[in-house]
């Protein structure tokens, strides 16, 4: 039994061009290409999505996806070690859940708040000493309570803001433009404005450096492999991360 690309898109929640693009660079080939070029794929190719998928979400790029595959053989043994993180994240969710619903049941009934119960499951703080070491703990203390007063559409709307800059970024890097382009500089120039809106941060700082800030970023995009990972292309290595870093410092010469 196998599945069309249509279906297999529609099912995982992908798109066809997606799934073009994992066989165009080696990570998901198809099953078979019927008579009228359509890829279909079988059980052992949607398991392989599957594990594919869940990378993702762990925050690997596709060149760090393609080696953990290759690395781990046993289809099974890396689903149990996935299933073993997913279940973290359960038992995180469903604590952070119950704490807000005890918040809610005390307010609502007039009862004093039990503050050690208020942030179970919470950890908005793992960055902290890194930013405070930074770029200050003021830096922090605005960046976090800006993001502590979002509402939840305000928060989903700046992840899918930073969701599409990523994605447009590798597409970017993937096509070949040069990072002095004009479209390699509209993405520089959004990223610049989604910085400058985050609370804390240099480049949101009245008189700031906002040119050396973005370059620095740029620079540390490429040394540190936590964040070079969000701009991770076919190519491997930091060749995102590099143009994202070439196409900002162009942008912040001209333009701060």
């Amino acid at each position: 039994m196998d599945w069309s690309i249509q279906e297999i898109a529609r099912l995982a929640g992908t798109t066809s061009r997606t799934l073009r693009h994992y066989d165009d660079i080696g990570l998901l080939a198809p099953t078979r290409v019927a008579h009228n070029g359509y890829r279909h794929y079988d059980e052992a190719a949607l398991v392989r999505l599957q594990r594919i998928l869940l990378l993702r979400e762990l925050g690997l790029g596709l060149p760090q996806i393609a080696d953990v595959i290759d690395r781990e053989r046993s289809e099974a043994s890396a689903l149990e070690s996935h299933l073993a993180w997913l279940r973290q994240e359960q038992d995180r969710l469903s604590r952070q859940i119950a704490s807000v619903e005890s918040t809610i049941t005390a307010l609502k009934g007039g009862e004093h708040l039990m503050a050690e119960n208020m942030f179970d499951g919470f950890d908005h703080t793992q960055y902290k000493d890194e930013v405070e070491q930074r770029w200050g703990k003021k830096a922090y203390a605005d960046s976090d309570r800006w993001w502590r007063g979002m509402s939840d559409d305000e928060r989903a709307a700046w992840q899918q803001r930073v969701s599409d800059l990523g994605r447009d970024w590798i597409a970017a890097a993937e096509s070949g433009i040069d990072p002095a382009s004009d479209e390699a500089q509209d993405i520089a120039r959004r990223h610049v404005e989604w910085l400058t809106g985050i609370p804390g941060t240099p480049a949101a700082v009245p008189g700031g450096d906002v040119k050396a800030y973005v370059i620095g970023l740029g620079e540390m995009y490429v040394a540190d492999p936590r964040f070079g990972a969000n701009y991770a292309t076919s190519r491997g290595g930091t060749a995102g991360a590099e143009f994202v870093r070439d196409a900002l410092r162009v942008y912040a010469e001209a333009n701060l």
